[in-house]
């Protein structure tokens, strides 16, 4: 039974230029009616969970919440579901959000770790970006967060800014690592479709930065993360010794997991589905004792495969070339051209991406697919 658990709060003070997350203005009223039907769902989804190892809540803001708000959702969880007794309780907070009373509040309710959405230190780019929050607030919100003893947190940043140099994403990673998080993540920034930035590159309006200057940063970050203690795990993530994510490397490892809120995604007995994103739908159908299940696919045996190569080559541990076998591949044979070619490399038991490959991981593992034959 699946041992983690994924809560979406589509809330936030404003939308940034870039997310094409969940999320919507946040409204009192709508975010209360919105953690009842959370908690009635948790309650109908209770017998599908096994022991927790991992809770993650996610949005959104999920700290832009009242304390009551959190009370309640704790409460219910508490009352419903068995935890572990080392769970990895993680909650995504945003500078601005997060006070001493709040972060108190959290503590006491059994959060353990916090994720914080800084994406960076320079104020322009947090301006390119639609962020709400200065650097400077960023750095309190981190200092207030350290004082109230939560050594656990991870801070997020964002590459490929536009405006942004290689300098300035060296002074950002710099000051993130004078911060001590225990864990870094590092994304590029990723024009999606519907959104404002999409929408301001296409018109002209605004310019990304060119390739070889983002390929730049990364290898940077790779570089300087690792030279200050931080191990490069995943591709975009990386953490000081005993703190990788657990949640997500649940989900890197394709093992189950279930979710509530609007929006969310679950993966179920060789099944995902996906809620409603209709937050007025997802509340009504709940009042009515109903899941609000949107959609519902079975991963079928190619796809399962093609999710198992992605996922795990995400990690830099790479695949488990054993387990490969156990589901008919012979991963060494498929991927004889990218490994000459230095792309791949196959180290003890695992084939995962070279150094070379994974600054072009999407790159390399489409074309892995292409010469993958699946009866």
């Amino acid at each position: 039974m699946p041992e983690s658990l994924y809560i979406h709060i589509p809330f936030c003070v404003r939308k940034c230029l870039y997310c094409d997350f969940l999320s919507v203005p946040y409204n009192d009223l709508l975010a209360r009616a919105y953690t009842d039907a959370l908690c009635k769902e948790l309650i109908l989804k209770k017998g599908f969970a096994g022991e927790l190892k991992t809770v993650y809540i996610g949005g959104g803001t999920p700290s832009i919440l009242p304390e009551e708000c959190f009370r309640e959702l704790f409460n219910c969880l508490k009352d419903n579901f068995k935890f572990s007794n080392s769970s990895e309780i993680t909650v995504e907070a945003n500078p601005g959000t997060v006070d001493k009373s709040k972060i108190g509040a959290m503590l006491s309710l059994g959060v353990n770790r916090l994720s914080i959405g800084v994406q960076s230190f320079n104020d322009a780019e947090l301006k390119a970006l639609g962020r709400i929050h200065t650097s400077d607030e960023a750095l309190k919100a981190i200092e207030t967060i350290k004082n109230s003893g939560i050594n656990n947190f991870s801070v997020d940043l964002i590459y490929g800014i536009p405006g942004q140099t290689l300098d300035s994403w060296k002074k950002t990673l710099s000051k993130a690592v004078e911060l001590s998080p225990a864990h870094i993540s590092s994304y590029e920034l990723t024009p999606e479709k519907d959104t404002p930035l999409y929408r301001l590159i296409q018109s002209g309006g605004i310019k990304m930065p060119d390739e070889d200057l983002v390929l730049s940063m990364y290898d940077y970050a790779i570089d300087y993360l690792a030279s200050k203690g931080y191990e490069h795990y995943e591709i975009s993530n990386f953490a000081l010794h005993g703190f990788r994510c657990l949640h997500n490397l649940n989900y890197w490892e394709r093992e189950e997991y279930i979710s509530a809120g609007a929006g969310a995604h679950s993966f179920v007995k060789g099944f995902r589905s996906k809620n409603t994103d209709d937050i007025r739908r997802y509340i009504k159908d709940l009042n009515k004792g109903i899941i609000p299940e949107a959609e519902s696919t079975e991963i079928k045996c190619e796809d399962a495969i093609k999710e198992f190569i992605f996922l795990n080559l995400r990690k830099t541990e790479g695949i488990n070339l054993a387990k490969a076998e156990a589901l008919g591949l012979n991963m060494p044979g498929v991927c004889m051209e990218l490994i000459e070619d230095g792309y791949l490399e196959i180290k003890g038991d695992y084939l995962r991406l070279s150094r070379k490959g994974i600054v072009i991981a999407n790159a390399i593992i489409v074309k892995l697919f292409e010469g993958l034959v699946l009866d």
